[in-house]
């Protein structure tokens, strides 16, 4: 056995206890029986092994990260065997969760947007988590960005701890954007604010590239096309859905106008008409476009490449404010009536442990959540991430709806139409009856939750 490890089972298991409290699990509860951890810890004996199934849809970066975010969870509770299995991203992933759960097999733990958690709730799939029981496990409310904690909370209950905030921003090519004098004394970028000095930024970039300003992905990605143009729609006040996606809120002016500005840059040639995701990564990295409007969870794609670049919000081009487009990952307790008071404390502990870890999880371009993290010397030290962090502050996510969320049916009716009028083969007006069209059956349903 390691150094250490037996104290630290002992105190782990203390520390549960305090957590579960006088009704969930007293001391005498907990010693009762040769196989209780305290038992087995104080007479010597190898304490038992319990088990923690965490369900996530992580691969790539963000699967590496999450993987040394566990082992440091198990190097200090040896006591827990953490069985963690990762899905495939998108509705594949909901659904198993959602058939897991149904069918009373749930994993203790699991991941999810904060822009699924509306469905996912009102489908009853979720244990709530109670204020007390969240300051018990040393999760306070307080210690939360409010947005995301905002989005977490489902008819005033929390439902899911956030872990991040990931919006979606503007790259830029530090080298391309100096030459175009568009960087400050201190090589930063000079605010840019409203269209026309987001357009005249572009173009000085492109007469510096030779080729685009710009670059965002159109082709075969509904959903970068849904952020981009969600960011400039909701930065004009705009709403899509209401009522648990019931209701269409669509304005029709506000989309216009946001995508006339977007068509406006395509049409000029400042960006790219038609680009998939490869084309968009070989043209900002190559120093074909000298910004790039994408996710932060694209920094590790261009960390290693020649290109030296930064990122900070999109600029608040609509509006007074800034607003940001994003979503969340979060972690969930499944409805699970098996699950009894010791085994929910152990679910909490890993929780607040990959909470703690989540300095880990910035290193993938995510903003945490957890303020002591995000709030810390060491975050305030990373770049790019620590730019953008106003955008975490200012997000705004997909509308809560039965057919809405990350990689949702909804995001790829309006992202398609997005991207018929980025192309300039329909018309911004064209695009959002398109949006509206699409959109009807599912608001004219009956929705299977709620």
């Amino acid at each position: 056995m390691p150094e250490g490890s037996e104290d630290r089972s002992i105190a782990a298991s203390v520390s549960r206890r305090a957590v579960l409290g006088a009704g969930a699990g007293s001391v005498a509860a907990l010693l009762a029986g040769c196989g209780s951890p305290v038992a087995t810890g104080l007479f010597g004996a190898a304490p038992p092994t319990h088990n923690l199934t965490y369900w996530n849809l992580f691969t790539g970066g963000d699967g590496d990260n999450m993987v040394k975010m566990e082992t440091a969870y198990r190097r200090a509770h040896r006591d827990v065997q953490v069985d963690a299995t990762v899905l495939t991203w998108g509705t594949p992933y909901y659904t198993k969760l959602s058939l897991a759960t149904s069918g009373g097999a749930p994993p203790d733990v699991a991941v999810v947007h904060l822009s699924r958690l509306d469905t996912l709730t009102k489908a009853g799939l979720l244990s709530a988590m109670p204020t007390d029981e969240l300051s018990a496990a040393g999760l306070p409310s307080d210690k939360f960005t409010p947005a995301a904690l905002r989005k977490a909370t489902i008819d005033g209950a929390v439902h899911a701890v956030p872990l991040d905030t990931h919006p979606f921003v503007m790259f830029y090519n530090v080298e391309v954007c100096r030459k175009a004098g568009l960087l400050d004394a201190s090589g930063k970028l000079k605010p840019l604010n409203g269209p026309q000095e987001l357009t005249a930024a572009l173009r000085a970039a492109q007469r510096v590239t030779g080729q685009y300003g710009g670059v965002t992905t159109v082709t075969n990605d509904p959903s970068t096309n849904w952020r981009f143009f969600a960011t400039f729609y909701y930065q004009l006040g705009g709403t899509v859905l209401a009522d648990s996606g019931t209701r269409i809120t669509l304005d029709d002016d506000k989309a216009v106008k946001a995508l006339t500005f977007m068509q406006s840059l395509t049409r000029s040639g400042l960006l790219p008409k038609s680009v998939d995701a490869g084309g968009t990564t070989s043209l900002f990295s190559t120093g074909k476009a000298g910004f790039l409007f994408d996710g932060e969870w694209q920094i590790p794609t261009y960390r290693d490449t020649p290109v030296k670049f930064d990122v900070v919000p999109v600029p608040h081009v609509f509006g007074p404010k800034l607003v940001a487009f994003a979503d969340s990952h979060a972690l969930v307790i499944p409805r699970n009536s098996a699950m009894n008071p010791e085994r929910r404390a152990i679910a909490m502990e890993f929780i607040k442990s990959l909470l703690d870890s989540s300095a880990i999880w910035a290193e993938g371009g995510h903003i945490p959540a957890w303020l002591p993290v995000r709030d810390s010397a060491d975050f305030e030290k990373l770049r790019p991430q620590a730019n953008y962090v106003a955008a975490a502050t200012a997000a705004e996510y997909d509308p809560p709806g039965w057919y809405s969320g990350a990689g949702s049916q909804f995001e790829n009716i309006v992202g398609a139409a997005v991207a018929t009028s980025q192309t300039t083969s329909q018309s911004p007006a064209g695009a959002v009856r398109a949006m509206r069209s699409g959109l009807q059956p599912y608001a004219s349903a009956i929705p299977p939750v709620g």
